[in-house]
């Protein structure tokens, strides 16, 4: 098991430095991973946000061991070119410690809708799927010639390449229990569902992950090196609970357990107090160094 933290772009965590100074005190503290939401706006009220990517390049360049990145990005909402240039510089600041992860984006009408374009789930995820099959074609270095029913790139050769090889991991966002995105996931390196209580909190349940486990492999077979990206919250004052919940993720399957936060007021307090605390593992050492090929 890994652990993280997924913050959002939005209100107190807008501030680039100040998301820049959480991801190295997570770090320091032996987290193994810092993660940012993407909007343009917010479909709850006005409140402030940053670019997710200029938050990203500061958490690069602030750390030297954590994975990081977006969680998840609206691939069809970016054009394939700058989204592909963006992963690239983000990957090779980092040296190669970039996932991206990616979904349809939430809310469409927020995404989407706001601008015009279209915001019918179907033509979002075709353009998802375009999206990122066009992507990993660029991130190859090789001549690309792509024709889709919605992307096309003509002749392109996009250099330099990311740090990793054949490209960087990508972990497929999802609304738990919409089984939909499942099939996505599987095609690719794992799984980042949102799984919500019916009280408005983060619900993950260790019969919830072995579920969606065995919903994956109806598609997928060989779930050795697929990742299981469950956020929740652990409290920071009480470490043996913390460590309890997390385990028992981790027996059902989960791979890697993230600390989630919300744009609410003293959020930013909050992450601060659950950073310093260090993740929910036994004996708090900090992890070894991420293999440069995955995330596992």
């Amino acid at each position: 098991m890994r652990y993280g933290l997924c913050v959002p772009c939005l209100g107190e965590f807008a501030e680039p430095r100040q998301v820049a100074d959480l991801a190295r005190r997570a770090e320091e503290a032996g987290w193994d991973g810092f993660f940012v939401w993407d909007h343009v706006v917010f479909p709850y009220g006005a409140v402030d946000v940053a670019d997710p990517w200029v938050l990203l390049t500061l958490v690069a360049a602030a750390t030297e061991r954590i994975r990081l990145g977006p969680l998840v990005t609206p691939v069809a909402r970016r054009r394939p070119g700058t989204l592909a240039r963006q992963t690239t510089s983000v990957d090779r600041l980092c040296g190669g410690r970039l996932v991206l992860g990616a979904g349809l984006g939430f809310t469409l009408e927020a995404e989407y809708g706001t601008w015009g374009e279209p915001a019918e789930p179907s033509a979002v995820a075709e353009r998802l799927d375009e999206g990122l099959a066009l992507l990993t074609e660029l991130w190859s270095g090789e001549k690309v010639d792509f024709h889709g029913a919605h992307l096309s790139a003509t002749d392109v050769t996009f250099l330099p390449t990311p740090v990793q090889r054949p490209r960087p991991p990508i972990w497929i966002g999802c609304n738990w229990p919409n089984r939909l995105p499942l099939r996505r996931a599987a095609r690719w390196d794992g799984i980042a569902p949102m799984i919500i209580g019916s009280d408005g909190s983060f619900g993950p349940t260790p019969e919830i992950v072995t579920e969606l486990i065995g919903a994956v492999t109806e598609y997928r077979e060989d779930t050795a090196s697929f990742d299981v990206v469950i956020t929740g919250r652990t409290p920071a004052d009480r470490p043996d609970t913390a460590c309890a919940t997390v385990e028992a993720i981790a027996a059902a399957g989960g791979t890697w357990w993230l600390e989630g936060f919300h744009p609410g007021l003293g959020e930013y307090v909050e992450a601060l107090r659950r950073v310093t605390a260090g993740p929910p593992r036994r004996g708090r050492a900090a992890g070894p160094r991420h293999r440069r090929e995955g995330t596992r």
